[in-house]
């Protein structure tokens, strides 16, 4: 099988995973079909010669946070929201149209900015951990601790959202 035959094939079961994460009506479905989707997403980084970032995905992604994923929704049960149900049919359809129209939109820009003699340049030092570290705590440091402090802001709301009023009034007696 030649590497772009199987870069597109990957691609397809990842958007094959990524459609199922949206329209699983199972939390713990869904979780599994992220999986799928991280799992080819990492055969994709390894094809292009980007080991370290694959084995990264499986570690970090494919293990840790599925599985955190999964923690989470045994603790909170995992339910179904009440939009599922009969009560909004129109409002699936309408999520639909709209995703369609903003992703068709993102395609369009893209292709307008991306000039035609762009060439692709590879990982800088190919892609070893030296290079990638050094890049990553000098060139990009602002936004690699941006995002830490975006993810740590999202832990503390979680946490926040999944104490229960009952505990927060126990605590105050």
């Amino acid at each position: 099988m030649t590497p772009f035959l199987l870069f597109a094939v990957m691609a397809l079961v990842a958007l094959i995973g990524a459609v199922g994460v949206v329209f699983s009506r199972s939390a713990v479905h869904s979780a599994l079909y992220l999986l799928l989707n991280f799992a080819s997403i990492a055969g994709m980084y390894i094809l292009l010669g980007a080991q370290f970032l694959g084995v990264v995905q499986i570690i970090v992604y494919a293990g840790a946070i599925i599985v955190l994923f999964l923690f989470v929704i045994m603790l909170i049960g995992g339910h179904t929201s009440d939009i599922r149900g009969g009560s909004r049919r129109y409002a699936r359809v309408v999520g639909t149209v709209l995703t369609a129209v903003f992703l068709l939109a993102i395609v369009f820009i893209i292709g307008q900015s991306i000039p035609v003699d762009t060439v692709a340049k590879g990982a800088p030092g190919d892609g070893s951990v030296q290079a990638l570290g050094s890049v990553l705590y000098t060139t990009y440091l602002l936004p690699f601790e941006l995002a830490s402090i975006l993810l740590l802001a999202g832990m503390l709301g979680g946490v926040v959202l999944a104490r229960s009023y009952k505990d927060l009034n126990e605590e105050r007696i």
